[in-house]
């Protein structure tokens, strides 16, 4: 499948997919999205809610590792205590990786070792990024996933259901929920009444909250038993 970097409107990058016309995160800003969808209203809303003194993070979707990176950030300037698990099937190639500029974006340059170790470590073994962070990475197909109870948050970046609809099945969601410990919460930039309905089936509390820029509505799900 061709592939090609490509700038988003906040001037942060992205992976382009050509065959599919998909993107590995809103052309509206890539930047922009995580920070709103991750960040906001996932990590800071699961702190600020329930203060768990360490926050165990699944992310469906590895990627770019932009969302581990704004994580790590977040992390360092509020001294929250995350483990952060990141399952990707397919790993972005390390040469799609040098041509990222979140550092720069994110006025993180003093970062950008972190940020090239979080591609480098070993897959399936923990690495110690900061006294803080630790990471995980599992390569390994989402339906692969069998978590019992394990997290505070989910971040579910997976490519759109009109790509992969298989992704965003209730086959999906019952193992998301399984994997979530009580008062655990998935945040996703999806807003489509099937993935709604998917969750709810499973048994996840869905609250429609406003979007990304350029997106009027994301989805946040908690489990609430």
């Amino acid at each position: 499948m061709k592939r090609k970097i490509i700038l988003t409107k906040d001037g942060s990058t992205t992976i382009h997919l050509e065959d599919w016309n998909e993107q590995y995160h809103s052309t509206n800003g890539a930047i922009q999205e995580a920070m709103h969808v991750f960040i906001k209203t996932g990590l800071q809303h699961t702190k600020n809610t329930f203060n768990p003194d360490q926050i165990h993070i699944l992310e469906i979707g590895f990627g770019t590792g932009l969302n581990a990176f704004v994580t790590y950030l977040e992390a360092k300037k509020h001294n929250f205590h995350i483990n952060y698990h990141g399952v990707e099937a397919y790993p972005v190639a390390s040469a799609e990786i040098t041509q990222l500029n979140y550092t720069q974006e994110l006025k993180a340059e003093n970062e950008r070792d972190t940020f090239e170790q979080m591609h480098a470590c070993e897959w399936g073994k923990e690495t110690i990024l900061a006294d803080n962070f630790k990471l995980t990475k599992r390569q390994q197909f989402f339906s692969e996933i069998n978590d019992q109870e394990q997290f505070n948050l989910i971040y579910f970046d997976a490519f759109g259901a009109r790509v992969q609809p298989e992704l965003w099945s209730v086959e999906i969601f019952k193992k998301m929920y399984e994997a979530l410990q009580k008062n655990g919460v998935l945040v996703t930039y999806a807003a489509k009444g099937s993935v709604r309905r998917a969750m709810q089936e499973v048994g996840f509390n869905v609250e429609r909250l406003p979007g990304p820029p350029g997106k009027r509505e994301m989805l946040r799900a908690t489990k609430i038993n």
